[in-house]
């Protein structure tokens, strides 16, 4: 590229590090967000978690229309318009959910509330699909990785930052007290919800005006008529089974509610399986869906995302409880924000391999980065008035995740087992103790789930050939783990208690760790080297 043109792709790529950064800031807020409307709307646990339901369920069903109206008319619907103009009808999209969640608090109606996040999230699912290429396509292709960790970075400084925003706004201050949080007004929302639509409508403003390349990809779809009934099937079975539940009696809505979040992970599971085994008995029509890897990784991706969310949104109930500090709404914000900036934390970490450096210095890098950036969600939190003496003590965890991170010398396949490892035993730690020790080790998951993302990735697509593109939707569209994960725990921590509810985060670590070994011999069966895959980039 010549000068100008490497100030060009700067400068959109600084630009798009914002739509990263409000990404990170909205969906980290849940925290904070889910324990206020359940004390507003007088919620059950699980009801609370529709919220992730509505958020996350978006993702999938965005995805899903993108795919299916592209493999329907035989090309790419970005690929037509561009990536950037991807990105800024998503910003209006959310717009439009920003602005709508404004009468949806007024009616005060929980399921006009839970409408306007769909929305909101529907518009990000537009902007992530745009998004992500558009990181890599800003330049050199072999340095493309290296732009999604920087923008990856942005992403957990907003996961960082926004629940103590959220909090300030809410309840206008970091700290309130029981009276002040109580008292509240649910009108608070409707200022968010404003400052939020005006941000949006500026980032698209900026990106409107400014002078980006236009960049697309060369790559259209293929028609894979199998893999598309089974993404038919899956939806259906969903949408089939929430509408069950709608109409289930109040009275009856407890215990069946849960048989019917158990049936929709199940579901979502053995459609996945079922079709992998019809793939390897004929392939044809079934696309990147043929190959057992792929299969096995939507079910990962569907996996991490749950668990990466459901610790989280579940965690502002469990700090209320008296054996975890007896905290109300508006005193958990740094425990949230800590979570988040635990992302932030192994993100960084993972983004020193990306400088051009001595290895001496990339392995004092690999030791100072992630304390620099657990310095930065302290300072954070401190100039926003939380006590943040309470936290120091988690510098043993980062301690660990270095470790692990040595340990798997950067290979996708071991780091990923290892991460597993540490996290069912994190969650067991957790399960089996109380106060500090077991909050910390709650909170630690967020360490564990921060550099999963792009090995579950790399390992998934490896071996794909022309069905890569194709497989990479088809990953993304399992963020959806994000809507049924978080409320199922939900679900258990209402018929059990919040704190037995942790074994859903257990259980999805298992198969994670699963997922790494049974992976592992599959790529090797076929002839890949899993030692070499790159695995840099995050989510």
């Amino acid at each position: 590229m010549d000068q100008h043109s490497s100030k060009s792709y700067s400068s959109a790529l600084y630009t798009l590090a914002m739509v990263f950064f409000f990404w990170g800031f909205l969906a980290a807020s849940n925290g904070v967000f889910i324990p206020f409307c359940k004390s507003h709307f007088n919620l059950s646990q699980f009801q609370s978690q529709l919220i992730d339901s509505a958020f996350y369920g978006a993702y999938f069903i965005g995805s899903l229309l993108l795919y299916l109206y592209s493999t329907s008319v035989g090309y790419d619907f970005l690929n037509k318009i561009g990536y950037k103009k991807g990105i800024i009808y998503g910003l209006m999209v959310s717009v439009v959910g920003a602005l709508v969640m404004i009468p949806a608090v007024n009616t005060g109606e929980y399921l006009f509330i839970l409408l306007a996040f769909f929305v909101i999230a529907l518009g990000f699912s537009l902007q992530q699909t745009s998004a992500n290429p558009f990181a890599v396509a800003l330049g050199d292709p072999a340095t493309g990785s290296h732009r999604l960790s920087l923008v990856g970075g942005v992403n957990s400084l907003g996961t960082t930052i926004g629940p103590i925003i959220i909090t300030l706004v809410l309840f206008g201050t970091v700290a309130a007290t029981q009276e002040q949080t109580e008292s509240a007004p649910i009108s608070s929302i409707n200022t968010l919800y404003l400052i939020l639509a005006g941000v949006f409508v500026l980032v698209a403003g900026i990106f409107a005006a400014r002078n980006m390349p236009r960049v697309t990809s060369d790559e259209e779809p293929e028609r894979s008529g199998k893999a598309t009934v089974s993404l038919l099937a899956i939806t259906g079975t969903i949408i089939a089974l929430a509408v069950v539940g709608n109409l289930l009696p109040e009275s009856e809505s407890g215990t069946s509610t849960m048989i019917l979040l158990i049936l929709a992970l199940v579901s979502v599971i053995l459609i996945l399986v079922l079709s992998n085994l019809a793939a390897q008995k004929n392939g044809e029509g079934w696309g990147a869906m043929k190959y057992p890897q792929l299969t096995l990784g939507m079910i990962a991706i569907f996996v991490y995302v749950g668990v990466e969310v459901t610790i989280q949104s579940n965690l502002g109930a469990l700090l209320q409880t008296p054996e975890f500090g007896g905290y109300n709404e508006s005193q958990i914000s740094h425990f949230i924000s800590l979570y988040w900036g635990s992302l932030m934390i192994g993100r960084w970490m993972s983004a020193v391999t990306v400088f051009n450096v001595s290895k001496n210095a990339k392995l004092v890098l690999s030791i100072l980065v992630p304390y620099i950036a657990f310095a930065v969600v302290l300072f954070v939190n401190y100039i926003s008035g939380n006590d943040v003496s309470d936290l120091y003590i988690y510098a043993v965890c980062i301690a660990i995740m270095i470790a692990a991170n040595f340990w798997s010398q950067g290979k996708p396949a071991k780091l990923l087992m290892g991460l597993g490892l540490l996290g069912v035993v994190a969650m067991l730690i957790g399960l089996f103790t109380t106060g500090t020790v077991g909050l910390f080790a709650f909170i630690s998951g967020g360490l564990v789930c921060s550099i999963m993302w792009p090995s579950i990735f790399a390992l998934s697509i490896t071996g794909l050939g022309k069905y890569t593109s194709q497989g990479s939707s088809l990953l993304i569209m399992m963020i959806l783990g994000g809507a049924i994960i978080p409320p199922l725990q939900g679900g258990i921590a209402d018929f059990t208690d919040i704190h037995s509810s942790y074994w859903v985060a257990v259980l999805c670590f298992g198969y994670l760790t699963f997922f790494a070994w049974k992976v592992s011999g599959i790529l090797k069966k076929q002839g890949h080297d899993i030692e070499n895959l790159n695995a840099e980039g995050g989510h």
